[in-house]
Protein backbone atom coordinates (compact mmCIF):
# COMPACT_ATOMS: atom_id res chain seq x y z
CA UNK A 1 0.00 0.00 0.00
CA UNK A 2 1.16 3.37 -0.82
CA UNK A 3 2.14 5.95 1.55
CA UNK A 4 -0.45 8.37 -0.30
CA UNK A 5 -3.15 5.25 -0.01
CA UNK A 6 -2.44 5.27 3.54
CA UNK A 7 -2.92 8.82 4.61
CA UNK A 8 -6.37 9.05 2.44
CA UNK A 9 -7.41 5.39 4.48
CA UNK A 10 -5.90 7.50 7.88
CA UNK A 11 -7.92 10.77 6.99
CA UNK A 12 -11.20 8.72 6.05
CA UNK A 13 -10.96 6.93 9.37
CA UNK A 14 -10.43 9.97 11.60
CA UNK A 15 -13.58 11.96 9.41
CA UNK A 16 -15.94 8.91 10.25
CA UNK A 17 -14.86 8.64 14.00
CA UNK A 18 -15.26 12.38 14.28
CA UNK A 19 -19.10 12.37 13.09
CA UNK A 20 -19.67 9.15 14.93
CA UNK A 21 -18.85 11.21 18.12
CA UNK A 22 -20.62 13.87 16.70
CA UNK A 23 -23.51 11.73 16.28
CA UNK A 24 -23.78 10.08 19.52
CA UNK A 25 -22.43 12.53 21.96
CA UNK A 26 -25.90 13.72 23.84
CA UNK A 27 -26.74 17.13 23.69
CA UNK A 28 -27.43 20.30 25.80
CA UNK A 29 -31.39 19.97 24.65
CA UNK A 30 -32.53 18.27 27.51
CA UNK A 31 -33.66 20.99 30.85
CA UNK A 32 -31.54 20.47 33.19
CA UNK A 33 -32.87 19.91 36.99
CA UNK A 34 -31.37 21.43 39.99
CA UNK A 35 -33.34 19.64 42.62
CA UNK A 36 -33.45 16.64 41.41
CA UNK A 37 -33.28 13.62 44.28
CA UNK A 38 -31.88 10.94 42.57
CA UNK A 39 -30.13 10.37 39.34
CA UNK A 40 -32.50 10.72 36.07
CA UNK A 41 -33.54 6.69 35.03
CA UNK A 42 -33.33 6.36 31.05
CA UNK A 43 -35.30 4.37 28.83
CA UNK A 44 -33.48 3.10 25.37
CA UNK A 45 -36.04 2.87 22.15
CA UNK A 46 -35.04 2.13 18.64
CA UNK A 47 -35.55 4.94 15.89
CA UNK A 48 -37.55 3.62 13.16
CA UNK A 49 -35.98 2.69 10.18
CA UNK A 50 -36.64 5.81 8.35
CA UNK A 51 -34.29 7.30 10.52
CA UNK A 52 -30.81 7.21 11.56
CA UNK A 53 -30.05 3.45 12.84
CA UNK A 54 -29.04 5.10 15.99
CA UNK A 55 -30.73 4.87 19.27
CA UNK A 56 -32.55 7.70 21.03
CA UNK A 57 -32.22 7.95 24.64
CA UNK A 58 -34.78 10.05 26.78
CA UNK A 59 -34.54 11.00 30.06
CA UNK A 60 -37.17 10.63 32.69
CA UNK A 61 -36.79 12.23 36.10
CA UNK A 62 -39.18 10.36 38.91
CA UNK A 63 -41.69 12.97 40.89
CA UNK A 64 -40.38 13.99 43.86
CA UNK A 65 -41.80 12.41 47.17
CA UNK A 66 -44.80 13.37 48.49
CA UNK A 67 -44.18 15.44 52.01
CA UNK A 68 -45.41 14.31 55.13
CA UNK A 69 -47.47 16.80 57.28
CA UNK A 70 -45.47 17.80 60.71
CA UNK A 71 -46.65 17.88 64.20
CA UNK A 72 -44.04 19.53 65.79
CA UNK A 73 -43.74 18.98 69.93
CA UNK A 74 -41.79 20.89 72.83
CA UNK A 75 -42.28 20.60 76.48
CA UNK A 76 -45.42 17.77 75.55
CA UNK A 77 -47.63 20.47 73.57
CA UNK A 78 -47.96 21.13 70.18
CA UNK A 79 -45.84 23.80 68.96
CA UNK A 80 -48.75 26.42 67.64
CA UNK A 81 -51.53 24.72 69.48
CA UNK A 82 -53.53 21.14 68.63
CA UNK A 83 -52.99 20.74 64.43
CA UNK A 84 -55.54 19.53 62.34
CA UNK A 85 -54.38 17.36 58.96
CA UNK A 86 -57.47 17.45 56.56
CA UNK A 87 -57.64 15.03 53.80
CA UNK A 88 -60.19 12.79 51.74
CA UNK A 89 -61.51 9.17 51.89
CA UNK A 90 -58.73 7.31 49.65
CA UNK A 91 -55.90 9.86 49.91
CA UNK A 92 -52.87 8.60 51.66
CA UNK A 93 -52.34 9.95 55.02
CA UNK A 94 -48.54 10.93 55.31
CA UNK A 95 -47.92 12.21 58.79
CA UNK A 96 -45.07 12.94 61.35
CA UNK A 97 -44.44 13.62 64.56
CA UNK A 98 -40.80 15.49 65.85
CA UNK A 99 -39.59 16.53 69.21
CA UNK A 100 -36.41 18.08 70.50
CA UNK A 101 -37.21 17.66 73.87
CA UNK A 102 -39.84 14.77 74.32
CA UNK A 103 -40.49 11.71 74.65
CA UNK A 104 -43.67 9.50 74.20
CA UNK A 105 -45.37 7.25 72.74
CA UNK A 106 -47.90 8.62 69.36
CA UNK A 107 -51.18 7.33 69.05
CA UNK A 108 -53.62 8.11 65.94
CA UNK A 109 -56.98 7.28 67.28
CA UNK A 110 -59.27 5.48 65.22
CA UNK A 111 -56.96 3.47 62.93
CA UNK A 112 -54.46 2.64 66.22
CA UNK A 113 -51.77 3.73 64.57
CA UNK A 114 -48.44 3.98 67.13
CA UNK A 115 -45.27 5.19 66.98
CA UNK A 116 -42.30 6.68 68.77
CA UNK A 117 -40.99 9.78 69.38
CA UNK A 118 -38.13 11.61 70.76
CA UNK A 119 -35.76 13.76 70.64
CA UNK A 120 -33.84 12.94 67.23
CA UNK A 121 -36.29 10.51 66.11
CA UNK A 122 -39.51 11.23 64.29
CA UNK A 123 -42.19 9.25 64.31
CA UNK A 124 -43.96 8.75 60.97
CA UNK A 125 -47.32 6.97 59.41
CA UNK A 126 -48.11 6.62 56.17
CA UNK A 127 -51.43 5.02 55.39
CA UNK A 128 -54.69 5.00 53.42
CA UNK A 129 -57.74 6.88 54.60
CA UNK A 130 -60.42 4.40 54.49
CA UNK A 131 -62.03 5.44 57.61
CA UNK A 132 -64.44 9.06 57.29
CA UNK A 133 -64.27 11.63 60.37
CA UNK A 134 -62.16 13.09 63.16
CA UNK A 135 -59.78 11.41 64.60
CA UNK A 136 -57.65 12.34 67.83
CA UNK A 137 -53.61 12.33 67.85
CA UNK A 138 -51.56 12.26 71.43
CA UNK A 139 -49.11 11.93 73.37
CA UNK A 140 -50.61 8.54 74.70
CA UNK A 141 -48.05 8.58 77.99
CA UNK A 142 -49.55 12.19 79.22
CA UNK A 143 -52.81 12.03 76.69
CA UNK A 144 -51.80 15.49 75.66
CA UNK A 145 -53.66 15.73 72.09
CA UNK A 146 -51.48 17.30 69.59
CA UNK A 147 -53.32 17.06 66.52
CA UNK A 148 -56.82 15.75 64.74
CA UNK A 149 -56.65 14.17 61.49
CA UNK A 150 -60.13 14.69 59.42
CA UNK A 151 -60.74 12.46 56.42
CA UNK A 152 -63.39 13.82 54.41
CA UNK A 153 -66.03 12.00 52.13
Amino acid sequence: MSNGARIGLLVATTAALVLAFVLLAPGDDAPETATAPTAPATTTTPASPADDPAQTTTAVTPPPAPAFETIRVRNAKPVGGVQTVTVKRGDRVRLQVTSSNTSDEIHLHGYDKYGDVAPGRSARFSFEADAEGIFEIELHGTGTQIGKLVVEP
